[in-house]
């Protein structure tokens, strides 16, 4: 598949984080406060939980429609976790680009390789916690997993944090608001980047120049 360049004046990025790091809480504290930002809705084969909503959490379809759509090439990424697919909108996500709004893919280490292949212009930031101790405390405080699970979650993480230099910028959850500012201060640098102003701001800098 060919590598997309168009001049979209909306930035897509792409953040990843081991469970625990808070990246889900990050995100939404940054959608919450900043405008023309949204998280991409993926679709799943998995069954839909208590307190969803179809095309709010995910939209949710069956196994064949989604092979269906993997050829049909709809997937800007894909992959299979335990026994289900979970995919992402290549049309919706360069719509929203083409409107002059951001975009946020919450997807692992694996997805990330997969549309850094296809979208030329992404822009990765790994979300790492302060430390491994700090990180199995999180995960403990959660009260919901077993030991097992917990450390199986440890050990899916360390894989995950090895593929943090794949991306351009690192942010370590030590402090919240620190890690929130960090993470607002990326998204308003790149808005304000020449190529993106020249879009966005078209008609300001014509009737600036004209004679």
């Amino acid at each position: 598949m060919s590598i997309v360049a168009a001049p979209y004046s909306g930035t897509l990025y792409i953040v990843s984080a081991p469970s625990g790091a808070g990246k889900t809480s990050l995100v939404k504290a940054l959608i919450d406060s900043t405008d023309d930002i949204q998280v991409s809705v993926s679709t799943t084969t998995r069954p839909m939980r208590p307190g969803e909503v179809d095309g709010v959490n995910y939209n949710f379809t069956d196994v064949d429609s989604f092979k269906r759509q993997i050829e049909d090439g709809v997937f800007l990424e894909y992959a299979e976790v335990f026994g289900n697919y979970y995919g992402t909108s290549r049309e919706w996500v360069e719509q929203r680009l083409r409107e002059g709004v951001d975009v946020i893919l919450e997807i692992d280490w694996q997805g990330a390789q997969q549309v850094r292949a296809r979208m030329s212009g992404s822009v990765g930031i790994f979300i790492l916690p302060p430390s491994r101790e700090e990180l199995e405390q999180r995960l403990r405080g959660r009260a919901s997993d077993a030991d097992e699970v917990i450390a199986r979650r440890l050990a899916e993480a360390v894989t995950e944090m090895s593929h943090y230099a794949e991306y351009r910028f690192i942010i370590i959850n030590d402090d919240f608001a620190n890690a929130l500012q960090q993470l607002r201060s990326i998204i308003i640098a790149r808005r304000q980047r020449l190529q993106v102003q020249q879009i966005r701001q078209e008609k300001v800098i014509k009737n600036l120049l004209q004679s």
